[in-house]
């Protein structure tokens, strides 16, 4: 089975909402980041996402864990995620291979989400919302 490797980052707004992402030509909203470059932290790579992406400069607040879940749009790959919890030094704005941006609620259920977002990040923001 073929890996794919990214950091992913998760952005909450003040309604407690969570930022997530398409990109062109698929189907699923994920959250921001994307593939690691050759000898490229996590770190760094979330950081250089989120500008590239929506044009922000990111604080990372906490670092999750490494998580592995199958992958959106590529059938027959595991993906292999670095999770950070980031805020932004502004709004996000659509920018670079992104099709569309929109703020979910933790609990909609209508929005097509990645395995990663459905599995590992919403039940970590619901907990972390019930304990802060």
């Amino acid at each position: 089975m073929k890996v794919i490797t990214v950091a992913a980052g998760i952005v909450l707004n003040d309604q407690h909402q969570l930022l997530l992402v398409r990109k062109k030509n698929t189907s699923c909203f994920m959250q921001v980041g994307g593939k690691l470059e050759p000898n490229e932290l996590p770190e760094r790579t979330i950081i250089r996402e989120i500008e590239e992406e929506i044009g922000c400069t990111a604080q990372i607040q906490h670092y999750l864990g490494r998580f592995e879940t199958p992958a959106a749009n590529e059938p027959d790959h595991l993906l292999v995620s670095y999770v950070y919890h980031v805020t932004l030094d502004r709004n996000p704005e659509v920018q670079a291979e992104i099709a569309e941006m929109k703020w979910v609620g933790l609990d909609d259920a209508e929005t097509a989400l990645a395995p990663l977002t459905s599995e590992i990040v919403m039940p970590w923001v619901k907990q972390y919302l019930a304990s802060a």
